[in-house]
């Protein structure tokens, strides 16, 4: 049987079980527009309680752009320890070369981002290629919402997956907040692509390189001590617990149609988590300290 989650109104409630948190961006800290006022204040509120805050994202953009657009949207770098990225982690894996599936994954590229980003590869010594027929692989790090349907894209996978073109997905989001509601987000795109015959490597939430990358950022702490906070059970939730960190569901992010409006919060977690490996610790409506 799962055991049912606890709900909290706040992190105040339970402060002195954790010294490090992990903070997923979108539908945690903002929903594109702007940064909540509450999850701002807990922030805050964290930093003054001298607890060290990560910002964990699946985003495929690197670090820096990702720090910068907080900024934008209300979150001053100052009051947060660091962030890392999907897209930072790709990046690094591009760049050293050192393991899987980045040692063999050749040097021309075929790139999908968001708004014709072009930070993932920057300084790469990467050939970007417009077309799929003369790639080494497919570099999937972000979507434009008007081409974020996997129909789009059949035809181009399909001779891609011919030619048995692997794919690395820096942003495994399987939805994404757009103009009109929740979309498919890369993470769907990928899948896409396996459904075709293709080869995807996920680098970002829920795999554990990303966890990994994140602890040693966070100098390598105790991951009992370890909090990671999101809107997400596959990729927050999952992956936190596979590595023994404490975790807190949001319901107000991707899980919102679901979870939004329950009468018993932690019931309904329980139903819609299905298994104890995707059962967060604790559950609470909004980030809030």
């Amino acid at each position: 049987m799962t055991a049912a989650a606890c709900e909290i109104d706040g992190l105040s409630a339970i402060a002195d079980r954790f010294d490090h948190v992990l903070l997923d961006q979108w539908g945690t800290l903002h929903d594109g527009r702007m940064v909540f006022p509450a999850a701002h204040d807990c922030v805050t509120r964290l930093r003054d309680a001298g607890k060290h805050t990560l910002v964990l994202s699946n985003s495929g953009k690197r670090a820096g752009p990702n720090a910068e657009r907080l900024a934008q949207l209300g979150l001053p770098r100052a009051t947060y320890d660091g962030i890392l990225t999907s897209g930072e982690v790709t990046w690094t894996g591009l760049r050293d070369r050192t393991r899987a599936p980045f040692t063999d994954c050749g040097d021309a590229c075929f790139l999908i981002t968001r708004g014709g980003d072009c930070s993932l590869v920057d300084g790469l010594e990467l050939v970007i290629v417009n077309d799929t027929r003369d790639a080494d692989f497919i570099l999937l790090g972000g979507l434009d919402e008007d081409v974020a349907e996997p129909d789009i894209w059949r035809d181009l996978f399909t001779r891609a997956v011919g030619r048995q073109v692997p794919m690395i997905c820096a942003n495994p989001d399987l939805m994404m907040f757009g103009a009109t509601g929740l979309v498919p987000a890369p993470g769907t795109l990928a899948r896409a692509y396996e459904w075709l015959g293709g080869a995807v490597s996920f680098v970002g939430k829920p795999h554990e390189p990303i966890f990994a990358a994140a602890l040693e950022q966070l100098g390598r702490p105790d991951p009992r001590r370890v909090l990671m906070i999101g809107d997400s059970l596959d990729h927050d939730v999952a992956g936190a617990r596979a590595l023994g960190m404490q975790t807190l569901l949001l319901a107000e992010g991707v899980h919102r149609t679901t979870l939004g409006d329950a009468p018993d919060l932690a019931a309904a977690t329980r139903k819609l988590a299905g298994s104890a490996s995707r059962m967060p610790t604790w559950t609470m409506q909004q980030l809030a300290w």
